[in-house]
């Protein structure tokens, strides 16, 4: 049988942000703007950030070398790669023979001129996009230049390709965000929107959680990956550092 899947595939969201917290700071005034001095791309992790990221190092460095991500691919935002770079200096990384990429596919998704608004601050300054978004739901509704949840998985089945071509058989961690976590559940258990959607709506994938993927070589001409978990927060509560799954800072548009 030919394999066209990695052994092993996790896929983590970042650690806290500090947009997580200008959010919260934000909601609790009742202000429209979420203060952010950073372009999106450039807002780090916050202290407790660096902390999850570490227990999340210490998680996987306790793995066996053999069972360890041997390929990294990160989102090229600031608090997604100084996720993987904490986990690869914790250890949590195959020693020898790793790849590391950045990959711009698997970036944040990008909310156009709703950008660092707050719920309330969409519907005061934009209330067609308010009402848009009503009508169409998050899946389909593309603020003016943003994306959609549809043109985020469409950058996803392209990664998703690279990693069936160039990294078949090896041990894959995935670091981005949280529509990125959801969306590529979607493409690998084949969801619609509604079974998506739904999940989205259980709770928000928390910070530095691991979604994990295993081949299945019984299924199919290929074989598949099999969801092994979802949203796992136990490699934060094992080493004490608190769980946080606040949306990122533009969490009204998500």
């Amino acid at each position: 049988m030919q394999q066209r899947w990695p052994e092993r595939l996790w896929i983590v969201r970042h650690g806290e942000s500090a947009g997580n917290v200008a959010r919260d700071a934000a909601h609790a005034a009742g202000l429209s703007h979420i203060d952010i001095a950073d372009r999106d791309v450039d807002v780090p992790l916050s202290s407790l950030g660096e902390e999850q990221s570490q227990a999340l190092g210490r998680w996987f460095a306790d793995l066996p070398a053999a069972e360890r991500p041997n390929v990294v691919l990160t989102s090229p935002y600031l608090r997604a790669q100084r996720t993987a770079d904490i986990i690869a200096a914790g250890g949590g990384v195959c020693a020898e023979h790793h790849t590391f990429v950045v990959d711009e596919r698997l970036r944040e998704k990008e909310f156009g001129i709703l950008d660092r608004l707050t719920r309330s601050g969409i519907e005061a300054l934009h209330p067609d996009q308010a009402e848009f978004r009503r009508l169409l739901g998050k899946f389909y509704h593309r603020p003016p230049g943003g994306e959609s949840w549809c043109d985020v998985i469409l950058r996803l089945r392209s990664a998703l390709d690279t990693i069936s071509l160039h990294h078949s058989g090896c041990r894959v961690l995935i670091v981005g965000h949280q529509v990125v976590v959801l969306c590529l559940r979607y493409l690998l258990e084949n969801m619609t929107e509604q079974q998506i959607l739904g999940i989205d709506a259980e709770g928000d994938v928390a910070n530095c959680s691991v979604t994990e993927y295993r081949l299945d070589r019984s299924i199919g001409e290929h074989g598949q990956l099999r969801l092994h978990c979802y949203n796992f927060v136990a490699p934060l509560e094992e080493a004490g550092a608190p769980v946080t799954s606040d949306p990122d800072a533009k969490v009204a548009a998500r």
